[in-house]
């Protein structure tokens, strides 16, 4: 039987490069008026740490999960650091429309997990 940390790590680091990746591809659109190299600049910085937590993630992540689940996982960790996001940093509350989306992603991760 594997460690709970085989499963829980890499969700703990895909999780933490998501932040990363949400703030260097939409904190500048409080700034508009910053040049739109320095910007993609930043967002560079950003996602160098993004990388560095991304790439450990899905290797270690390959021992426990198939690389369907591994994107699977990241991508519902997206929608819930973007939904947190945006309604925090950029004060965009989802609409219901939203969280339909949202949900039906949610039930495609169902049934990529199904088996």
């Amino acid at each position: 039987m594997r460690s709970m940390n085989a499963y829980v790590f890499p969700v703990t680091l895909l999780l933490a490069s998501n932040v990363f990746m949400t703030a260097a591809w939409y904190w500048h659109l409080k700034y508009k008026a910053t040049p739109l190299l320095i910007v993609i600049l930043i967002s560079w910085g950003l996602a160098f740490f993004e990388y560095c937590l991304a790439v450990p993630a899905n290797r270690l992540g390959s021992e426990v999960y198939s690389p369907a689940q591994l994107k699977t996982i990241q991508e519902v960790i997206t929608l819930i650091v973007f939904a947190g996001f945006s309604a925090v940093y950029l004060g965009h509350t989802p609409t219901w429309n939203t969280a339909i989306g949202f949900a039906l992603i949610a039930l495609g991760a169902y049934f990529v997990f199904r088996g």
